[in-house]
């Protein structure tokens, strides 16, 4: 039993487990790597299925294989791809039933060797080095070998895991010779690949790089002459190249100039004739054998190139001053500046040749000066002015230019116009009707410093201008051998600037707007015109609102604003170079229009100074009444009346002096006064019955007795005796030394002779019963008036 159960499993395990084995699918690649641009066969077995089978090659479906009932076998041809991968599918469950990955390599190439010197410069060469370029995988670790071919075995040189491998030549001599054609390969080789590059062919004399030149340099007058010195070889010609630039900056262009020396010539030379005067120039050479690599350039060397006369162009010129009181022109002579860096000594010479040598003891004045500039003195003659330059004691170069005379008619040019753009000034005048050789614009920026230029034609642009400076710029017509009249214009600048500084110089609110006043400083002579200025104002929380005026105006009045509100406030000049605004200022509107409290504050005013008026005008008043007294009307002198109202039997007035002597008494008024302007004379009897209207009308009812009084007679009856002289006049008082008084005035005559005492008559006095009595006033006044009596 237990035998027959191990027979069936040692029978039945194998069976089953090549069973398993050859339904197994999967991918086989003879190399997983390959050279690029070769080929290689990968197979796919397809026993584990029943169908039809594809590749792809990195997802792309490729129809290149050959299947049958077991395998499906795929070939690649001319390969050129770093890495690529390869799978096989079922055709009817689009399974992936194995894959691989191909890589390739690539052998070197552009192979290049040099034989080269490191520390002697003569004899045989102390190096040899070979470089290669190779493309491989980083992952990978690559071995160099380098081997010489045409040797009698192939031996190896040098071995490097770079692309370059250098070997010491003394120790290699033998392999490659100098005299002697060569060849060598180089060999990579890695774990999974070896590749080996193709030959490379070479003449050691073709790649013999010599050792880099010594150079110098000499500079002679206008030209430098350039000497180096290098290795010194029989085989071949050397060819050199001459570097040189002139050492500005890093972008100052170079040039280079070859030279071909002939055999066994250790030794080249170069003169270079175009430098500029007094600039530094910088050289370097090399040199090469044949169809050799180039040496190394030489160290450079800088030298200082002389002064060239040839280019030495003085453009001299004369900027002549007006006379003085003496008749003495101060003239200052300029002229191109020779450069500082220079180092030859010269010297400056000027002299004056007038032009009236016939004068006698005419005196020749010669200058030295020491630069670009120098003022003479001349008389109001016309002369030239002569500027020699003497280099080690000799005439380098020699200029000379017209001086014209006081009032010499010469002429000049006219119609000057000048325009600025972007910092460029461009004149253009008109030509004088007289034929001209040329011209010459000067312009200055401070009186000091001079620039000029010579054209021919009429129009000319100024460049290298300082910025935003005014310029004064003068235009002067050449001839043949004088010089015209210069003609001027006055500060043109280069270019305009921002417009000045904005500054707010005052603020004036009311309770609904406010005044505004500003003012633009000018900080730079070409500073913008203001086109306009625009207010911008905003309350603290709110929008800005702006109002904008013309570049003229320097305050504005902004209305409708709200009362007891702060606001803000700024202003901004526009011109068509660029803006400026002031500093914000805060303002507030009042509560109040403050018309209103000037207009109560006078009417205020106004009302105490009547109030205090009429105050002292009552005072003054009050104060007169108390100091003067009541007058005493008996102090004064009661005008007679006329004997007429005696005989008709009216009482006369009894004195004053004593009133109770008399029951009769009359007050005169005012009215009464007024009408008995020019009383009747004492005695007169033209018209009685006017005096007895007179009497009744200034009759008081009040002072009349009663009946019971009338009856009665009086103690001391008195019947005043009244003369009717002529010369007797009776009229109201008034003196031209005392104010009016209501009191009759009566002139002192003689004594009356004694008349016949009569009893006073009392005039008869009818009452009506519905007649209101008359009521007579007394004024104060009329008692001061009596006070002048």
């Amino acid at each position: 039993m237990y035998s027959f159960l191990v027979l069936f499993i040692l029978a039945v395990i194998p069976s089953m487990c090549k069973g398993l084995h050859e339904n197994k699918c999967k991918v086989v690649s003879q190399d997983q790597y390959i050279e690029v641009g070769s080929g290689t066969q990968i197979v796919c077995q397809t026993s584990c299925i029943h169908g039809k089978v594809f590749w792809t090659l990195d997802n792309s479906y490729i129809n290149e294989s050959t299947s049958n009932s077991s395998h499906s076998a795929l070939s690649l041809r001319n390969f050129t791809k770093r890495s690529a991968t390869l799978q096989c599918h079922s055709a009817d469950t689009q399974e992936v039933l194995g894959g691989t990955i191909i890589r390739t390599y690539t052998k070197p190439s552009k192979i290049s060797c040099l034989l080269h010197y490191d520390q002697a410069t003569q004899g045989l060469p102390d190096l040899f080095t070979c470089s290669w370029e190779h493309q491989t995988d980083a992952s990978l670790e690559v071995n160099y070998t380098v081997l010489c071919d045409s040797c009698t075995r192939q031996s190896e040189i040098c071995n490097s895991q770079k692309t370059t491998c250098t070997h010491n030549y003394y120790d290699m001599s033998d392999k490659i010779p100098l005299m002697q054609n060569s060849t060598v390969t180089v060999r990579a080789k890695s774990a999974a690949w070896e590749a080996s590059s193709d030959p490379y062919k070479f003449s050691p004399f073709s790649i013999l790089k010599i050792t880099r030149p010594h150079i110098n340099v000499l500079a002679v007058s206008g030209r430098l002459l350039v000497e180096w010195s290098g290795a010194k070889f029989s085989q071949g010609k050397q060819h050199c190249q001459v570097k040189y630039s002139k050492a500005v900056d890093e972008g100052s262009p170079e040039w280079v100039l070859n030279k071909t020396l002939g055999r066994k010539v250790d030794k080249g030379e170069m003169v270079i004739e175009k430098v500029e005067s007094c600039h530094n120039y910088t050289f370097a050479v090399r040199c090469a054998l044949g169809e050799a690599p180039w040496s190394d350039w030489s160290h450079e060397r800088t030298v200082l190139a002389k002064l060239n006369k040839r280019d030495v162009k003085l453009r001299l010129w004369r900027k002549v001053a007006e006379a003085d009181k003496n008749g003495v022109r101060k003239v200052r002579v300029m002229w191109t500046v020779i450069p500082s860096t220079c180092q030859d000594p010269f010297t400056f010479m000027i002299t004056q040749t007038p032009l009236k040598e016939h004068m006698a003891g005419v005196n020749h004045t010669d200058t030295s000066c020491a630069n670009s500039v120098c003022d003479v003195d001349v008389n109001q003659d016309a002369r030239r002015i002569n500027l020699k330059i003497f280099h080690d004691d000799f005439l380098c170069v020699e200029d000379s230019v017209y001086v014209p005379a006081v009032g010499e008619s010469l002429p000049q040019v006219t119609d000057i116009q000048t325009s600025t753009s972007e910092g460029v000034i461009l004149v253009s005048w008109r030509a004088p009707a007289q034929p001209v050789s040329g011209y010459v614009v000067d312009y200055t920026h401070n009186g000091n410093e001079y620039y000029w230029k010579q054209t021919e034609y009429t129009n000319a642009t100024l460049f290298d201008l300082l910025d935003k400076k005014p310029y004064n710029i003068t235009v002067t017509p050449l001839f043949d051998d004088k010089t015209g009249h210069g003609a001027q214009t006055l500060h043109i600048c280069s270019r305009f600037g921002d417009p000045g500084n904005v500054n707010i110089t005052e603020i004036k609110t009311t309770d609904k707007s406010v005044l505004v006043r500003w003012d633009v400083e000018s900080q730079e002579a070409c500073s913008g015109d203001v086109v306009n200025h625009t207010v911008f104002y905003r309350l603290q929380e709110g929008p800005q609102l702006n109002v904008t005026v013309d570049g003229s105006t320097r305050d504005i009045l902004l209305k409708d604003l709200n009362r007891d509100t702060q606001y803000t406030v700024f202003v901004k000049a526009t011109a068509l170079t660029g803006t400026t605004k002031s500093i914000e200022r805060s303002f507030k509107t009042k509560r109040f229009d403050p018309r209103l409290s000037t207009v109560l504050a006078v009417s205020g005013g106004i009302l105490i100074v009547l109030v205090l008026s009429l105050g002292l005008c009552c005072a003054v008043q009050w104060r007169k009444f108390k100091e003067k007294p009541v007058p005493d009307p008996g102090h004064s002198s009661v005008a007679l009346w006329s004997s007429a109202s005696h005989e008709k039997g009216i009482c006369p007035f009894p004195s004053f002096h004593n009133p109770t002597e008399t029951s009769c008494d009359s007050i005169y008024t005012k009215e009464a006064q007024g009408t008995s302007a020019s009383p009747p004379a004492a005695g007169s009897n033209d018209n009685p019955a006017s005096d007895q209207n007179m009497t009744d009308e200034y009759t008081d009812p009040a002072t009349v007795s009663a009946p019971h009084i009338q009856r009665e007679d009086p103690a001391e009856p008195v019947d005043k005796q009244h003369p009717s002289f002529p010369a007797e006049t009776t009229e109201l008082l008034s003196s031209d030394d005392s104010p009016s008084s209501p009191y009759r005035s009566q002139s002192p005559v003689e004594a009356p002779a004694p008349r016949t005492r009569k009893q006073c008559t009392r005039a008869p006095v009818k009452q009506q019963e519905k007649t209101p009595p008359l009521t007579v006033y007394v004024t104060l006044d009329m008692f001061e008036q009596g006070q002048g009596r």
